[in-house]
């Protein structure tokens, strides 16, 4: 059968390079064994075949057990390391802080380890456990843009939490737990409040609530949405339960008894050059708590912003031109005045 001879002839090489061979110390080759990379192998200097050494003996030694001066030791190790380092002041190894600086790692450290506890669900909520963000010269800034402090819980019915965004509509939270956006009144102001903050992080498009006591502290849900634009607006007829703060100004037209007061709620609500339907009923309910006339109050919005000032229709959710003649606002798209 000719031809056959040399597939014959592969089949006994590979035959002999596959079996063991007794001299030597490599099973496969039988070539000569040299230390591995690996502790406790030799490897084949010839066909880099790897094996356990038998006469391997470990060197591994059990440390000390560890203790409280040992631990010391280890802090202080990474301490020194950190001060040599390019991270020399983080988490608090510098301890030559300004006042603003303890203060500002205060706040952190509280809300992390508080602010956070009780309403958020990291299983159900899609979001960061905490929201940071830095300035130009890498400090931590606020990203609070409005909040809500229970300062009573004398709640008789009709309590209503507007969250209002121009073009993405308005959010109601009122007091009813009946109602899938309504919250309860609990034992304390700290209870209702943690109600408050449950229904609107399981609702609310537009913001996250943070907790903290009786106060509740809003976040913007995207980077999308502007600070500026986000309305708050507290409907409580029966007292003064809720109070509403947004940029430091208190959103309350109890608390509005001078034309300046009038004048700083106005300039909040134009910082995005629109006025809402929550703020625009909430300016209404403040002028008829000084007197201040329509035209007046048209005045003072082209003193302050000049007649590009926007109001969002609430029919349509269109904006209406201010026309300064008629002291209004017009919606094209309904036909209507506002």
């Amino acid at each position: 059968m000719a031809g056959f001879g040399g597939i014959r002839k592969g089949r006994n090489e590979a035959i002999e390079n596959i079996s063991v061979q007794d001299e030597g110390d490599c099973a496969r080759c039988g070539g000569e064994s040299q230390p591995s990379t690996m502790d406790g192998y030799l490897t084949c200097s010839r066909c880099s075949y790897e094996w356990k050494d038998p006469n391997y003996v470990s060197k591994k030694t059990r440390g000390p057990p560890p203790n409280h001066r040992r631990d010391n030791e280890l802090i202080q190790e990474f301490k020194n390391e950190m001060e040599r380092g390019d991270l020399k002041g983080i988490l608090g190894v510098d301890s030559n802080l300004s006042e603003a600086q303890e203060k500002s790692l205060q706040r952190l450290e509280d809300k992390w380890m508080t602010g956070m506890q009780g309403h958020y669900n990291a299983a159900s909520e899609d979001r960061k456990p905490l929201m940071i963000s830095f300035d130009d010269d890498d400090n931590i800034v606020s990203t609070e843009v409005a909040a809500l402090t229970i300062v009573s819980n004398g709640f008789d019915g009709g309590e209503e939490i507007r969250l209002e965004y121009p073009g993405r509509g308005t959010e109601f939270y009122a007091y009813n737990e009946k109602s899938s956006t309504g919250w309860r009144r609990g034992d304390s102001s700290e209870s209702t409040a943690r109600s408050i903050c449950n229904v609107i992080n399981r609702s609310s498009e537009l913001v996250y609530a943070n907790l903290n006591g009786n106060r509740i502290s809003f976040e913007l849900r995207g980077d999308d949405l502007k600070p500026e634009s986000l309305v708050l607006f507290v409907d409580d007829p029966g007292g003064q339960d809720i109070v509403a703060e947004k940029g430091g100004v208190i959103l309350d037209f109890r608390d509005v008894t001078v034309w300046d007061d009038y004048r700083n709620v106005v300039a909040l609500v134009l910082e995005d050059g629109i006025i809402s339907p929550s703020e625009d009923q909430m300016l209404w309910v403040m002028r008829q708590q000084l007197g201040i006339e329509e035209e007046q109050h048209v005045a003072l919005v082209l003193e302050m912003f000049g007649d590009n000032a926007l109001k969002e229709c609430p029919n349509c959710n269109n904006m209406g031109q201010l026309y300064p003649e008629y002291s209004a606002w017009y919606c094209q798209a309904c036909e209507s005045w506002l």
